[in-house]
């Protein structure tokens, strides 16, 4: 069987967002490489950029902390933190342990770190909803989140944005959305990758869309809907991983769902690819606007490559949690433009080694 689903109902209990507030226009980083020769076609808007004080750590626990409150759950009944991303701090030493320490959680709770580029956050979601769905844990801590990289001129640096989701997995009695059921697709596709000791990613342009992004996303779409026995006009709202504005609206149309379906959790014109964040981050945009009833469905991607499909259905507990704690289109509204020289000093550019 290829649905996967948990031997006790499950869902998510609370769910927070987080997005800095700085954002780089993509216009100013046309302007810094091409002049007077700058495109006025740009694959975004502007990206979020993170502050100088500001790393995956922090905004982890900023997200973990909305979810919390939503969730109104006593830290210490958490039984794993886990956070995922390509972008933590520290090389050796996790980031969950911060993120646990700072919450409650400690000590008795598992911490660990997750990659798989840009689906990191929704392996570890996977992994939650496994963890309490097997009666092993009461709550579960997913979280996804990225300040992302870009090489200088690279076409990545005009989408590479900040920001992620954490999602408190728990009973199904409690949650706002209860888990229907997932699946995972993966195969070994070298599309997107960094080596140890590299500060930049690398990315084989050619395999990026058709044996990347799409093979993935659609399968993993496609599978899901199959094995539950729905039709796209089953659900009320879609998420994709939004590398750019195209690809998720393309997945989108082949699979059968139309652009309001996706409206809500299409993030990425505003706030650009917030990797192991982006489809964490458009689900809580959707369950802050959601209704009781409504029927979601979220396909992640991530890199070297895999998607994660998950089938959810909003629950009458969602209304009263909504507001409990900033959304992400609160965080996306306090924005503060800055220049390419102090995104260049914010994200550590300008190397004199």
């Amino acid at each position: 069987m290829k649905v996967m689903k948990p031997q006790r109902d499950v869902g998510i209990v609370g769910y927070g967002a987080y997005v800095p507030r700085y954002r780089l226009p993509g216009a100013h980083i046309s302007r810094m490489w091409d002049g007077e020769h700058a495109s006025a076609a740009l694959p975004i808007k502007e990206k979020s950029v993170p502050g100088l004080d500001e790393d995956v750590a922090t905004m982890s626990l900023e997200a973990a902390r909305n979810a919390l409150k939503r969730a109104d759950v006593d830290p210490t009944n958490i039984r794993a933190v886990w956070v995922g991303s390509e972008s933590h701090p520290y090389a050796v030493k996790p980031t969950s342990t911060i993120v646990a320490e700072a919450i409650g959680a400690i000590p008795h709770t598992l911490a660990a770190d997750w990659q798989f580029a840009c689906k990191a956050g929704t392996e570890a979601m996977q992994a939650a909803l496994g963890f309490v769905g097997s009666g092993m844990a009461e709550y579960a801590l997913a979280i996804g989140m990225d300040t992302a990289q870009g090489r200088p001129r690279d076409a990545l640096e005009y989408t590479a944005g900040a920001g992620g989701a954490a999602f408190l997995v728990g009973p199904a009695s409690q949650s706002v959305a209860v888990l229907e059921g997932s699946t995972s697709y993966v195969t070994d596709t070298a599309d997107f990758w960094r080596r140890q000791h590299e500060h930049y990613p690398a990315h084989a342009g050619r395999f990026t869309g058709e044996p990347g992004y799409f093979k993935h996303v659609l399968a993993a779409g496609a599978e899901i809907m199959a094995a539950m026995g729905r039709k796209p006009a089953d659900y009320q709202h879609v998420v994709f991983h939004q590398p750019n504005t195209k690809f998720p609206l393309k997945a989108g149309r082949e699979l059968g769902f139309k652009r309001e379906q996706m409206a809500a959790g299409l993030l990425v014109n505003e706030i650009g690819n917030t990797y192991a964040g982006a489809a964490m981050l458009g689900l809580t945009a959707v369950l802050d606007i959601a209704k009781p009833g409504d029927r979601v469905l979220m396909v992640s991607f991530g890199s070297g490559a895999g998607s994660d499909a998950f089938d959810l259905r909003i629950t009458d507990g969602l209304g009263a949690r909504q507001k409990r704690a900033l959304r992400t289109r609160d965080y996306i509204g306090r924005r503060r433009e800055i220049d390419y020289a102090t995104y260049a000093r914010h994200r550590d550019k300008i190397r004199m080694e």
